[in-house]
């Protein structure tokens, strides 16, 4: 929010974790921040745990699905009648909304099976790492399809780290180290 008050044409992108928020008061803070943005906020969706309160993979994103689906909702100026596995909400839209009258685009990354369709269902953005061509051809036919099912379609952001060094080698030495230590963080390959 206080990026927004000294630019004037970047697109902002909040992170916000979508476990740690009632949705209701999550959508009135987005609305706040995209109207100090003066309607340049965007939004990247991150399916967290509630601190101290971790949930396995399928029901993290089935909540994280719930929060988009209200926040959606409640940002778009819709009444919410919501009676699902973990929030239960009767209520009016904020009267605080966005510039533009919508919901800000969601922007959402995840390779699980979980997490692809809570994207393909939620969000409007798929974000995507470095990987082969053929293998991020492969990701996107698989997002089309999946979004296609929920009657939904997808745009794409693709991630990247640029890594720069005195010498070709003591870049790859360091982007090496940098993979291995984000194979460790997460237990998934990045490669």
């Amino acid at each position: 929010a206080a990026v927004a008050t000294v630019t004037e044409r970047i697109r902002l992108l909040l992170a916000v974790r979508a476990g740690e928020l009632w949705p209701p008061q999550l959508a009135r803070q987005l609305a706040t921040i995209d109207r100090i943005a003066a309607g340049r906020l965007t939004v990247n969706i991150i399916s967290s745990d509630l601190p101290g309160a971790p949930l396995p993979s399928a029901p993290r994103y089935r909540r994280t699905l719930e929060v988009m689906r209200i926040v959606r909702s409640l940002l778009d100026g819709e009444r919410v009648e919501h009676h699902g596995e973990f929030y239960d909400l009767d209520l009016d839209p904020p009267s605080a909304h966005p510039v533009n009258g919508r919901c800000p685009p969601f922007y959402f990354g995840g390779l699980s099976e979980d997490a692809r369709e809570c994207a393909a269902a939620g969000a409007d953005v798929f974000l995507m790492w470095p990987d082969t061509e053929p293998a991020v051809g492969e990701l996107i036919a698989d997002m089309r399809a999946r979004a296609a099912r929920h009657g939904r379609t997808l745009t794409y952001g693709y991630r990247v780290h640029v890594v720069v060094r005195d010498t070709e080698a003591q870049a790859r030495d360091a982007a090496e180290r940098l993979i291995s230590r984000l194979d460790a963080d997460t237990g998934d390959a990045i490669r």
